[in-house]
């Protein structure tokens, strides 16, 4: 029995009549930009993740991009971005015009160190992007404080942490504004790219819902160099209705995350997943550390069992990056995150039966 890294087939075919009944009512609404089924979406979404505003945009990076730019964050700026993280984090802050700075995870949640943010702020500073990696929640209080005492903007990456949660409030309710990826295999995925930029505040969903449509309010009338960044009809519709299974789906990932705590304590070299105690983990992805990353890969390939390395390169070492004049030891923690994290098989619909040979097979492991 083999046992991919990610499987949608379980998750998709148990809502297959509810998404086929409302790929029709799009497909004969004749209308799949700019609709009804978007603002239904929109409303939705903001009710579950306990803000004021969503605005739905056409992929994660974009709404980073546009949440920035609604700040006002733009050439001769600096925003501070874990040195652990899927590169997109960064590449934002560049799109800007702004220069990101990188400042080192903590070595047990792997999300940004609150004392590292300290250390990397100048007189440039505009902005803190704290990326809620993997699913677990970052020690949003200590930022804030930090963003507060030095008359900073927090924007959150909350691409892999929807639903999550520290000290009871959801992540990507926190800052200014909040980023959130609908790539397909994210918690909450849409049936392509799509995105969305959360907010309490008025004037940046105003600005961002201008941005995201060629600058324009009122159509044919252009305020500002804005772009076409928009989410379709058709991805809303896909994406409320797999938003009512969130929760459920939620409970899923936590219950194969415990059954591979279970099954993996006590191994010799392996790390599991540490989640702070004041944080909420939705298990985006299920990382396990070991110096022998590489090896176990390969072995675990072997016995047809598929697994995913998030991230091999640091953002700062990246050939994109090369221009900043990084090289390798600036990050420590991140460069061995980097060279020992390795993402074990979870998806919705996963059986026990499968974990436990996922276990059974890293056991064997010599």
């Amino acid at each position: 029995m083999n046992i991919p890294f990610l499987n949608f087939a379980p998750m998709h075919s148990a809502i297959r009549a509810e998404m086929q009944a409302v790929f029709e009512a799009v497909f004969d609404s004749n209308w799949f930009i700019m609709g009804e089924h978007l603002e239904s979406f929109e409303a939705a979404y903001a009710a579950y993740n306990g803000v004021r505003h969503a605005v739905g945009v056409s992929n994660g990076l974009d709404a980073l991009v546009l949440g920035l730019k609604a700040l006002g964050v733009g050439e001769g700026d600096e925003v501070i971005v874990p040195a652990h993280t899927f590169v997109a984090s960064a590449l934002a802050v560049s799109h800007t015009g702004a220069t990101p700075v990188f400042a080192e995870p903590d070595p047990k949640t792997y999300n940004i160190a609150p004392d590292a943010i300290e250390q990397a702020i100048t007189p440039r500073t505009k902005a803190i992007m704290p990326v809620h990696l993997y699913g677990q929640a970052c020690e949003m209080d200590r930022i804030l404080q930090i963003a507060n005492t030095h008359g900073l903007y927090v924007i959150e990456d909350n691409a892999q942490a929807h639903g999550a949660h520290f000290k009871g409030q959801p992540t990507g309710s926190f800052g200014d504004a909040s980023g959130i990826s609908f790539y397909p295999g994210k918690n909450l995925g849409a049936l392509g790219d799509a995105g969305m930029l959360v907010t309490n505040r008025d004037d940046v969903a105003e600005k961002v819902q201008m941005l995201r449509n060629y600058g324009s309010r009122k159509k044919y009338f252009n305020e500002e160099i804005g772009y076409n960044m928009r989410l379709d009809e058709l991805q809303a519709a896909l994406l409320e209705v797999k938003l009512k299974y969130l929760p459920q789906w939620t409970e899923e990932r936590q219950q194969i995350a415990r059954w591979y705590d279970e099954y993996l304590q006590d191994i010799p070299g392996l790390v599991l997943p540490y989640t702070h105690p004041n944080a909420g983990h939705v298990y985006h992805l299920y990382v396990v550390r070991t110096n022998r990353r590489d090896e176990l890969q390969a072995y675990l390939k072997e016995q047809g069992i598929g697994t995913l390395i998030h991230y091999p390169i640091p953002p700062h070492l990246q050939p994109a990056y090369a221009s900043l004049g990084m090289k390798k030891g600036d990050f420590p923690i991140a460069e061995e995150l980097a060279e020992t994290c390795l993402s074990l098989p979870l998806w919705v619909g996963m059986e026990k039966e499968n974990i436990q040979k996922v276990c059974d097979a890293v056991k064997t492991f010599k």
